[in-house]
């Protein structure tokens, strides 16, 4: 077996962070370490990773000294990480037990650098989703650049062939662009066609989602990939068609049913 390393920055999620974790520990893998990192946070996020880590040496708290974004709290994350595939899963995510040897059997089978899965929707506080998101069975760069299809918390890569990568350290979209630099190397990345994690999404309303998705997409193209105004522009009217179209089709509502195995 080879160590995973799962990489989850923290912020105020002492709401959450325990689900996280649990979802961890219960992995039917267990050749894995789950650093968390956290941002500064205010409330008892810390008090609990802790009591966690003191039970299982793989749970590792790292701290940030200043509050930088989930961008600086998953590099700091990453440059500790001594596995040989590197996973993510944020603070209020969590995962299905079999996520990461399901995963791992599927990326050494076909000898693949990046694996990803689809994942279920659970809406504010809930415990069971209500949607599942497909995925594409094969996403590349160019591919990428139309849509964010990989759903971060279903993200394997294999630092054997892509090496240790870091991440960008803007506020916003750092994942999605840490997916197009993985990207751009040439590999591509392939899907499980079974939703393998759980994400959780909030409240916040749709009209400031959309303008944050347009000013932080914009800065990927312009900034991250170094093109001209003119060609992000063209890549962001692109990108939002294709969004908006994937949005439609790719949300399928779900009677979930939690396993018993």
């Amino acid at each position: 077996m080879h160590k995973v390393s799962i990489i989850t920055p923290v912020y105020n999620s002492e709401q959450y962070i325990k689900k996280c974790i649990e979802s961890v520990l219960a992995q039917s893998y267990e050749d894995w370490e789950m650093i968390l990192c956290d941002d500064c946070s205010t409330d008892a996020s810390v008090e609990i990773i802790r009591a966690f880590a003191e039970k299982d040496q793989r749970i590792k708290l790292i701290t940030c000294e200043i509050n930088g974004g989930a961008g600086v709290a998953r590099n700091k994350a990453i440059e500790q990480a001594a596995g040989r595939f590197i996973a993510f899963l944020d603070c209020d995510d969590f995962w299905h037990k079999d996520k990461l040897k399901k995963q791992l059997r599927f990326l050494k089978d076909k000898d693949f650098a990046m694996v990803y899965s689809q994942y279920y929707i659970v809406e504010g506080e809930a415990e069971v989703p209500k949607y599942k998101i497909c995925s594409p069975e094969k996403v590349c760069f160019k591919s990428m650049l139309r849509n964010d299809y990989v759903g971060f918390l279903t993200l394997i890569y294999d630092t054997e062939k892509l090496g240790k990568q870091y991440m960008s350290e803007i506020r916003r979209r750092q994942d999605w662009a840490y997916k197009l630099k993985l990207l751009k190397s040439g590999y591509c990345a392939y899907g499980i066609q079974e939703p393998l994690a759980f994400y959780r999404v909030g409240n916040s309303s749709l009209s400031s989602n959309k303008f944050k998705l347009i000013k932080y997409n914009f800065r990927v193209f312009h900034e991250e990939l170094g093109n001209s105004w003119i060609t992000s522009s063209f890549l962001m009217i692109n990108f939002l068609c294709y969004y908006f179209y994937y949005k439609l089709v790719s949300k399928k509502k779900v009677n979930f049913k939690p396993s018993t195995s």
